[in-house]
């Protein structure tokens, strides 16, 4: 705890100073033009990754960046899924998982998480990946789950178009959605082409994107 204290004594000295301007603009509104949604995991840093300020991403972080499809009951995601869209206006909807994922670890390994009731039930928002990835034939586990990563983002985005929100921005033309995959190890991604269904180099492919998202929950 003391090297977090120590990390904000830091921030308020050093890093602060350099940037309030722009916390003196952001104290009483806020305009970001990306939806940023991705895992919990302590690895994974959606303004490292993508060099922004504060103020230029919204984010949603959760286990296995899932996104429950719109229910009668709509939980915490959903309503920050909506107020991105519908109020915040974001152009762009990121959905980011990553290498070594301890939650596709736990579904595509099939682990028993009998004591872990909630996590269990959070997970079953990637069943329709689980499904597809699980039928399908993997040289090594590792292919296994690195199959499984892919094909969660692509159900993921296939739940956030069943928002009421997300599905009249996108019929609207105002909304692009982007399915990305970033390897710890290397520091690449690979980004989700949405007329092919395959993942490619995002390095190479800037402009490519998932809208519209294929119904083939492929790797």
């Amino acid at each position: 705890m003391q090297d977090i204290i120590d990390g904000f004594l830091k921030f308020q000295q050093e890093a602060f100073p350099k940037r309030s301007g722009l916390f003196k603009e952001l104290a009483t509104a806020q305009n970001p033009k990306a939806l940023f949604i991705g895992c919990s995991d302590s690895r994974i840093v959606p303004e490292l990754l993508t060099q922004q300020e504060p103020g230029d991403l919204f984010v949603i972080r959760n286990a296995g960046n899932i996104v429950p499809a719109y229910g009668p009951e709509p939980g915490g995601v959903s309503a920050t899924v909506e107020y991105a869209v519908a109020v915040l206006g974001v152009t762009d909807v990121i959905l980011c998982g990553h290498s070594d994922c301890g939650a596709m670890t736990a579904i595509s390994t099939d682990t028993n998480l009998d004591h872990l009731p909630a996590v269990a039930s959070w997970l079953a928002h990637a069943d329709a990946a689980k499904a597809v990835n699980a039928a399908r034939t993997h040289v090594s586990a590792q292919g296994r789950l690195e199959a499984m990563v892919r094909g969660n983002v692509m159900a993921q985005l296939t739940n956030i178009k069943t928002h009421p929100c997300v599905a009249l921005a996108l019929d609207q033309g105002r909304l692009n959605l982007h399915g990305w995959v970033y390897d710890i190890e290397t520091g690449s991604i690979d980004t989700l082409d949405g007329t092919t269904g395959r993942f490619v180099p995002l390095a190479e492919n800037p402009q490519v994107c998932a809208t519209p998202v294929t119904t083939t929950l492929a790797a």
